[in-house]
């Protein structure tokens, strides 16, 4: 890394109001930044925004994830799983490092020394936070040696030694914030603090789920239960409990009118990050409308549907017979999931005619890209991500966007269903399948009140022109919001709860597959980096013997070899990489990654492949660059390949 200093986040205070002005006069020294100059308060709110770089990291992690397919060029790259060394991908190494980095050290370090207990609490739960983040997507890097004073360059520390530093700031946070605070805030801290606003006893459980989290990950290591089961449920236990526990970075949103664009959602149409180059995953279309194909094992084909009716043209391949999520018989009460109209786009309804009749919204047509394309392998197009398909994505079409892809939707950063989902797993692994449905039932009800909270139906009705008259959609004003009331989801929410697929589900017909797919749903699109941890431990499902797979034992240099969907160890059903050997993968990654997918994202590049290349030379079992001395060149090799910790049975190889 480059030397880091302090850096006055005056420009990054500004995305967010925080009813403060004065920290506008900071800069005593006018050649250089004075670390004395900012009170310590003052730093909160920007190391807080900075946050949003999860939602940039995630144009990588969403296609990774099949989540989303992209039709941008910078990351097209990744739904090859392979890429060169560059900035994309990179945010939140740059948030870790420069956009937090010193600023929130310096935070620490002031509050410690004036004994103000709450807000040093506060910065050691957001770092705890953002290395988790960083170690699970890149792996190895530097920590020990991070903020030295002087220094040009930095050895890289292995992923062991990140996980116990990352449980040791969480831990201090926990114990900070449970001190009693003599100190007198006032409003600093809750005009500051754009998440909790201040509020301790969150701070104190997003603590834990950090925890939770974090050995959520370790589930498939061989000492598992015996080692860190029981830790998981006992901070799972004191995590948030409900949505009003969730850790959100509050957005002032205000789209074309805001003082500032970045007011603004990354993902809203005033934004326009994702505007016609985005588009939903087939993968999260066919499990959330049940509609998973299935494939003949001989050829690799979906099998046509045999079916002559009038949604053959929806469903016009055989559906595999083990649907998880919910199946296409939306006539039969309890089999439709409402998250489907609220979660994804819809080509149907644009003057949003039909929001508060449950029986049309259950027959909304959902489509998803492929990949690279917009097209999917039903040969319809997914639309754009905001509202109104079949038009190209804007603020005119769009208004305000629909569900966390509003221009005023805060950034989510950890639910209280994902930590019931973490539970279940857990429970599960421990051979307690009565908790384990527990938790995952609740984690399905928390996330259908996850769903409907950023719920805001679109109406026919768009306003009124300025002679008082009704203009509609169809005028051309400008619509937005959802395709169902919030009435109506409830109503068909409570009916799917008690349907066959989580209600008729039981302690002996729970499978690993029920809870991770549920977990996928919740997460999808941002916690599109969580749910890479999860594919990665779980190995993309590749077929393999022996501890984790390799070339000749899971892929080959062209084509990867996945489990079939009827085999009851797959997790991810309908699930299947590009090279897989299904219609509609078969490709081949490229030379360079040897046949393996991608488990990681390499070091950002202005940072370490430009100023700290000995490091990367140095890392084990796959170096992330080599040294050519004939010539003193040096050459990328396929480290994005290389399996990280928390995804081995055991300890990382010293080489492979």
């Amino acid at each position: 890394m480059k030397k880091i200093i302090t850096i006055i986040l005056v420009a990054t205070l500004g995305f967010f109001s925080t009813g403060c002005d004065h920290y506008l006069d900071v800069n005593k020294n006018v050649d250089a930044p004075d670390e004395q100059q900012l009170p310590d308060y003052l730093y909160l709110a920007g190391v807080e925004s900075s946050l949003q770089a999860l939602y940039w990291d995630n144009r990588a992690l969403t296609v990774m994830t099949q989540m989303f397919a992209t039709g941008n060029a910078t990351y097209q790259n990744f739904c090859n799983y392979y890429w060169s060394p560059s900035d994309a991908g990179g945010e939140m190494w740059k948030c870790v490092y420069w956009g937090q980095g010193k600023n929130l050290e310096n935070m620490i370090r002031d509050a410690l020394a004036k004994e103000r207990w709450t807000l040093a609490g506060i910065g050691y739960v957001l770092k705890a936070h953002s290395w988790d983040v960083l170690t699970k997507e890149v792996g190895e890097l530097p920590v020990q040696q991070a903020f030295e004073p002087g220094r040009l360059s930095f050895d890289y520390d292995y992923q062991p030694l990140a996980y116990d530093s990352v449980r040791t700031w969480a831990e201090r946070g926990i114990e900070l914030l449970e001190r009693s605070d003599a100190n007198n805030y006032g409003n600093t801290i809750k005009n500051s603090d754009i998440i909790y606003s201040g509020d301790k006893a969150k701070w104190i459980k997003f603590a834990h789920g950090i925890i939770c989290r974090q050995l959520a990950s370790l589930t498939r290591k061989s000492d598992f239960v015996s080692k860190y089961a029981n830790d998981l449920i006992a901070h799972g236990k004191l995590a948030m409990q409900t949505g009003d526990d969730d850790a959100v970075v509050n957005v002032n949103g205000g789209s074309d009118k805001a003082k500032y664009t970045a007011y603004n959602n990354f993902w809203g149409p005033t934004r326009g990050n994702i505007a016609n180059v985005y588009w939903q995953g087939e993968y999260i279309v066919d499990i959330m409308c049940g509609k998973v194909p299935l494939y003949n094992h001989e050829t690799g084909n979906r099998e046509e549907s045999l079916k002559n009716d009038h949604r053959t043209w929806y469903y016009p391949y055989e559906l595999n017979p083990n649907q998880i999520i919910c199946d296409t018989m939306v006539e039969v009460t309890g089999h439709f999931d409402p998250r489907s109209a609220a979660k994804l786009s819809t080509r149907d309804d644009r003057t949003y005619e039909l929001v508060d009749i449950a029986d049309s919204v259950k027959y909304l047509k959902h489509f998803g890209g492929q990949f690279t394309s917009q097209t999917g392998y039903q040969g319809w197009n997914a639309g754009n991500m905001w509202g109104r398909n079949g038009y190209a994505g804007s603020i005119e079409h769009d208004g305000t966007g629909r569900w966390i892809f509003r221009d005023d939707a805060p950034y989510i950063v950890m639910t209280a269903a994902e930590i019931q989902f973490e539970m279940a797993e857990a429970y599960w692994y421990m051979g307690d399948k009565a908790n384990a449905l527990s938790c995952w039932k609740k984690g399905i009800e928390l996330d259908m009140a996850f769903t409907r909270k950023y719920i805001q139906a679109g109406s026919k009705l768009a306003g009124k022109d300025k002679d008082g008259n009704d203009i509609f959609v169809a005028d051309g004003a400008r619509p937005g919001g959802d395709h169902i009331t919030t009435k109506v989801f409830d109503k068909l929410a409570a009916e799917y709860l008690a349907g066959p697929f989580v209600g008729g589900i039981t302690s002996s017909t729970l499978t690993l597959s029920h809870i991770m797919m549920q977990k996928y749903v919740h997460l999808w699109p941002w916690g599109a980096y969580e749910a890479w941890v999860d594919l990665r431990k779980y190995h993309y499902d590749i077929e393999y013997s022996g501890d984790y797979p390799s070339n000749g034992n899971g892929w080959t240099n062209t084509s990867v070899k996945q489990k079939w969907d009827e085999d009851a160890t797959k997790v991810y059903k309908g699930f299947y990489l590009r090279p897989a050997q299904v219609e509609g993968r078969r490709t081949s990654y490229n030379v360079l990654n040897e046949g393996a997918p991608a488990y990681r994202i390499t070091p950002r590049y202005n940072s370490e492949y430009m100023w700290n290349k000995q490091a990367l030379r140095e890392l084990k079992p796959i170096p992330a660059l080599i040294h050519n001395d004939e010539n003193d060149t040096d050459t990328y090799t396929n480290y994005r390949c290389s399996i990280p910790w928390f995804a081995y049975p055991g300890d990382m190889p010293e080489s492979l």
